[in-house]
C-alpha cells in the first residue's frame, strides 16, 4: 500500500484553495527552501489558472536576486498579498508590489519568525519594541509597502506605561517547508541544511490552524531510524512529504559539509578578500570587535567582516552570530548569507532572535545605504526600489554597540592606495550621506534615547552618533576633507574636536 503522506509537489499543492493563506520556509539562496513545492504551484496556476488570490508569508526573502525562489510565484492572480520580512532575492515579487498589482507588506524578520510561535499557541499576537520609531512603526509607514495596501497589521499600544508595537498573529492554510530525511512516518531531520529556520513554529502554526503542512525532503529512510534529538518536524505536524533527490543545500553548494556541521575545514582554506575599498571598510569595521564576545554581522560588506577579522589574526574570543539561528564560524557571505564555515551551534530562528531582542549581542556590524545627519539609516527602500528589512531592525535597535559599514558614495566608485594613503580616483555617482533617508529602518533618535553606542564606517570617514547628529571622528590618510568628505554630503556633520586619521594599516595594500 502507498504511504499516504508521500506524495509528489504537484499532488501536494492541488490542496491549497483560492484565497488561501501560504506560509513558505527556507532563507535567500536557496537554504532550506521548498522549491519544488514552489514550482509545482506555479505550474498548477500557470496551466489551470488555479488556485487564485493567495496571501504569502515569508520570514526571509525566498530566491537568487534574479528570477529563483519566490519569484515563480511573482503572478498576478494568483498573489492578493505579500507579507514578507525581505525582497531584494525575489526582485519580480518586488516589482509586482512596487507597481500596486499586490499588496505587500515588509515586517521585521525576528517579529514574524517568533509571530508563528504566537500563531501556534493561539496567543492574539507579539508584543514588543521592535519597529518604533521605523518605517514599521504605524505612524510611519506600518510596514506598508505601496498605496493599495492599506489594512494595519501593527499598532501602537501602551503597556504597563511603556510603549510598545502590536503585531497581530495570523491564520495560515499550508505551509511549505524543507528537511533532509523523513521516515515513513513523516518525521523530519535536517542534517545537510546550513540552518534550522522557523520550521517547526511554521509547522505548529499551520497544524493548529487546521491547515496543512508539506515538507520537501532528500531521501526516506525507515521508520524509527531517525535519533528523536535529529527530528526537528516531527511527523505529527507533516501532512505531506515529496521527494527530491537533487536538491541542493544552497544555489551556490550542492553540499558543503562545513556549513552543516558534518566537518570543519581548517580557515586557510576560505579564499582572502581583495584589497579595495569594501576590505579597507571590513578591516575598519573588525577593529572595534576585540573586547567584544557575541558579534553579529549583516550582509553586504559587513558581511566580510568575518573573514577580515580572521585575515587580521584578531582574537579569536568571540562568536559571530547571524539571525538564521548559526552561532560561531566563519558567517559566509554573498548569496549564501545565513551559512557558516565550521559553525558552533545552530539553533533555531525563534530562539535567536529572542536573544537579539534582549540585548545579547555586544556588536553588531550592519550596512548603510543611505544615512542623514540625524543619524537614521536607510536599508530597505531606495526610490521605488523595495529591498526590505530582513533581521536588521531587530538586530540594529538593541545590540550594544552598531558598526555601519559602506563606501561613502555608490556607483563606480574606484579608490587607489599608495604609500599609505587613500586617492578617491572616480567618485560614485550616488551620495549615501543625504538630507533625509527615503525610508526609517534605524531610527538615530530612538538609539540616543537608549543611550547605544553608534558608528558608522566607510572607506574614506569614520561617523559617530552624537546629541546633535553625526560627528566626524576619522578620516583616511590622504584624503582631503572638503573636496572628498564634506562636498559629497547633502548636510555637514559635527566636526570631532579630537579628529583624527584613520589607522594607517587600513592602507598597506595588502
Amino acid at each position: 500500500m502507498k504511504n499516504p503522506k508521500m506524495m509528489t509537489a504537484e499532488e501536494a499543492v492541488l490542496h491549497i484553495r483560492d484565497g488561501d493563506t501560504v506560509a513558505i520556509g527556507g532563507t535567500g539562496g536557496g537554504i532550506a527552501e521548498p522549491t519544488d513545492l514552489i514550482y509545482a504551484l506555479e505550474k498548477r496556476f500557470l496551466e489551470t489558472s488555479s488556485p487564485r488570490g493567495l496571501t504569502f508569508i515569508h520570514v526571509t526573502g525566498l530566491g537568487d536576486r534574479a528570477d529563483g525562489g519566490m519569484c515563480h510565484l511573482a503572478h498576478e492572480g494568483l498573489v492578493k498579498r505579500n507579507i514578507g520580512g525581505h525582497y531584494d532575492y525575489i526582485p519580480k515579487m518586488a516589482q509586482l508590489a512596487s507597481e500596486n498589482k499586490i499588496e505587500a507588506y515588509n515586517l521585521p524578520q525576528g517579529v514574524l519568525s517568533q509571530l508563528f510561535r504566537e500563531t501556534a499557541a493561539k496567543r492574539p499576537g507579539l508584543v514588543t519594541h521592535i519597529g518604533l520609531r521605523t518605517f514599521v512603526d504605524p505612524r510611519v509607514e506600518g510596514g506598508k509597502l505601496n498605496e493599495i495596501t492599506t489594512e494595519d497589521l501593527v499598532k501602537v499600544i501602551e503597556f504597563e506605561g511603556q510603549e510598545k508595537l502590536f503585531y497581530r498573529s495570523y491564520d495560515c492554510n499550508v505551509a511549505f517547508l524543507r528537511g533532509t530525511s523523513a521516515d515513513e512516518d513523516g518525521n523530519v531531520s535536517m542534517e545537510e541544511e546550513a540552518a534550522l529556520l522557523d520550521n517547526l513554529a511554521i509547522a505548529q502554526a499551520v497544524r493548529n490552524n487546521g491547515g496543512k503542512v508539506f515538507v520537501q525532503v532528500k531521501r526516506i529512510v525507515q521508520r524509527h531510524t531517525l535519533h528523536p534529538k535529529s527530528i526537528r518536524i516531527p511527523g505529527i505536524l507533516v501532512d505531506g512529504i515529496v521527494v527530491s533527490p537533487n536538491q541542493t543545500q544552497t544555489v551556490v553548494s550542492p553540499y558543503n559539509p562545513a556549513f552543516s556541521g558534518e566537518i570543519r575545514i581548517p580557515l586557510a582554506e576560505i579564499p582572502s578578500l581583495p584589497y579595495d575599498e569594501r576590505k579597507i571598510i571590513a578591516m575598519r569595521a573588525a577593529m572595534e570587535i576585540p573586547g567584544k564576545k557575541v558579534v553579529n554581522l549583516g550582509v553586504g560588506i559587513s558581511g566580510l567582516v568575518g573573514i577580515a577579522a580572521k585575515e587580521m589574526g584578531l582574537s579569536s574570543d568571540f562568536e559571530f552570530v547571524v539571525e538564521q539561528g548559526v552561532i560561531g564560524g566563519v558567517p559566509a557571505g554573498g548569496i549564501e548569507f545565513g551559512a557558516a564555515s565550521n559553525p558552533t551551534a545552530i539553533i533555531d530562528s525563534p530562539s535567536q532572535f529572542d536573544f537579539f531582542d534582549g540585548g545579547g549581542l555586544e556588536l553588531a556590524c550592519l550596512g548603510m545605504a543611505q544615512v542623514d545627519i540625524h543619524g537614521n539609516v536607510n536599508v530597505s527602500k531606495l526610490g521605488k526600489r523595495i529591498i526590505g528589512c530582513g533581521g536588521f531592525i531587530n538586530i540594529a535597535q538593541n545590540a550594544k554597540q552598531i558598526v555601519f559599514c559602506g563606501t561613502f558614495t555608490a556607483g563606480g566608485l574606484k579608490i587607489s592606495v599608495r604609500d599609505g594613503k587613500l586617492a578617491i580616483l572616480q567618485e560614485g555617482k550616488h551620495k549615501k550621506f543625504v538630507r533625509q533617508v527615503d525610508q526609517i529602518t534605524f531610527s538615530g533618535q530612538y538609539a540616543r534615547e537608549t543611550g547605544q553606542k553608534v558608528m558608522f564606517v566607510s572607506e574614506r570617514a569614520v561617523f559617530s552618533l552624537g546629541e546633535r547628529g553625526l560627528v566626524l571622528e576619522e578620516i583616511a590618510p590622504g584624503v582631503d576633507l572638503e573636496k572628498d568628505i564634506l562636498a559629497h554630503m547633502e548636510t555637514a556633520p559635527v566636526l570631532s574636536p579630537d579628529l583624527k586619521e584613520m589607522d594607517s594599516r587600513l592602507f598597506q595594500g595588502m
